[in-house]
């Protein structure tokens, strides 16, 4: 499966949030790569700048859905 692009991560980003807990971002990650089944290869992939892809583009779906309100 290929690594879903930030904004095919921001609805799955909302539901984990809807149970109303507290997570921290890693936590996040880590319940979106086992919902997209993403294999390890997959989560460990890198991007030139040596930060893990699939991270990021989480990282990035916050950054948008916080500016968003």
């Amino acid at each position: 499966m290929a690594i879903p692009k930030y904004d095919e991560l921001m609805l799955p980003f909302l539901q984990v949030l809807s149970d109303g807990k507290t997570y921290r971002i890693n936590e996040i990650v880590d319940k979106l790569t086992s919902q997209f089944n993403l294999t390890q290869e997959e989560r460990e992939e890198l991007i030139p700048s040596g930060g893990r892809k699939f991270a990021g583009r989480v990282g990035r779906a916050r950054t948008y859905l916080k500016g968003a309100g």
